[in-house]
């Protein structure tokens, strides 16, 4: 099985013009005020258009879809073109998909608080479902996401959790709780990695508290500020290597993402563990931009995506996880694979949702513990 390294969120370094400030300069306001403008009404679509006289560009993170995708897309549903181009975090795709040049994009790959922001700043056309026949393939769980209830503006692409990805065979102890990242024993000093992406940052101290990984109150994001300087002697930074700082030992447990814990290593040594006191759900999803003037096609090809044959491809190639039955049951999975993570299980975790202006406060609490 493959693994394709990308960055599909914030850079570790944050920018300060970061997602709240991308979307306020469309004129939009934060998502949690209640003066934001509403989404824009459907289009009148035809599901008899003549595809050949429509054509897709879509942004998509480097790796993360099949390399044939745009030769195959354009044969099987008669478009006369397919382009691909690439973005390489979230805030390059809002920063293309908020000014001017987000007009020559039809299908965009967000994750999903930026399809809530993109949304709310009506951004995006509504989901038809009756052009998306193959919408049946999704899990009824992935019709439930916080951010996105029944999927009226985007389609769930993949989705994971994090947790705690370690090495059975040098612990002492099996990790149980975030507190073994915090606050590691003796033996682990200098040998626990944690993800520097803000609010991945804040993830595990927000979760030891019993925060949401939401709150925007400032005296909640103060006290997880607390436990993560005072865990930043101990620990190492890295959103990219630490799978392979485990394989070689260099670190023993990791705060990871599930996709990029390396369980199916062959010593069969790295396990991976949801904390106790719960963690998050993460989904990557496709929208359709309002300012396309291809929005059957774009439909075509969310459907075409959809194919089992398809969209199993990400489960085998990039080892996530993906919200279609369908496609899932067609995908081997191998011995210790984290790809046999159930929905019900993934729904137990808290989804990200766009915090607009406030995320800010993440900005901040990042780069106030980064400069400690």
């Amino acid at each position: 099985m493959s693994r394709i390294r990308y960055t599909r969120r914030l850079p570790v370094v944050v920018v300060a013009t970061g997602l709240a400030l991308a979307v306020a300069a469309c004129g939009g306001e934060s998502s949690t005020d209640s003066a934001k403008p509403a989404p824009s009404a459907a289009a009148q679509l035809d599901a008899k258009a003549d595809l050949s006289k429509q054509s897709l560009t879509v942004t998509v993170w480097p790796g993360y879809t099949p390399k044939e995708l745009a030769e195959k897309a354009k044969a099987e549903l008669k478009v006369s073109k397919v382009d691909i181009v690439e973005h390489d975090t979230n805030e390059t795709a809002m920063a293309k998909l908020t000014t001017q040049a987000g007009e020559s994009i039809d299908v965009a790959f967000v994750s999903g608080q930026y399809a809530q922001a993109l949304n709310e700043q009506g951004l995006l056309e509504p989901i038809h479902p009756e052009l998306i026949p193959n919408l049946s393939n999704l899990y009824p769980e992935a019709t439930q996401l916080s951010y996105d209830k029944g999927n009226k503006f985007s389609v769930p692409y993949t989705w994971g959790t994090t947790g705690i990805c370690y090495r059975s065979d040098l612990v002492k102890a099996e990790p149980k709780s975030w507190n073994d990242i915090l606050k590691p024993p003796a033996w682990a000093d200098k040998k626990v990695t944690m993800l520097a992406t803000e609010r991945w940052l804040a993830l595990p101290a927000l979760k030891v508290l019993k925060f949401s990984v939401n709150t925007t109150k400032d005296e909640e994001i103060a006290k997880a500020k607390e436990l993560l300087l005072a865990a930043k002697p101990h620990v190492i930074y890295d959103d990219v290597t630490f799978g392979q700082k485990l394989q070689s030992g260099e670190a023993v447990m990791s705060e990871a993402w599930d996709g990029w814990c390396p369980t199916t290593d062959a010593k069969k040594n790295i396990k991976f563990v949801v904390p106790s006191e719960g963690s998050d759900l993460w989904v990557d999803t496709m929208v359709i931009m309002k300012s396309s003037k291809n929005k059957e096609a774009a439909h075509a090809l969310i459907n075409y995506i959809l194919n089992p044959e398809i969209h199993s491809w990400a489960a085998a190639n990039i080892n996530y996880k993906v919200p279609n039955k369908a496609a899932m049951d067609k995908v081997e999975v191998p011995e210790g694979s984290l790809l046999g993570i159930s929905p019900a299980e993934l729904l137990n975790g808290e989804a990200a949702i766009d915090l607009g202006e406030a995320s800010v406060k993440y900005t901040r609490l990042s780069t106030e513990v980064a400069a400690k």
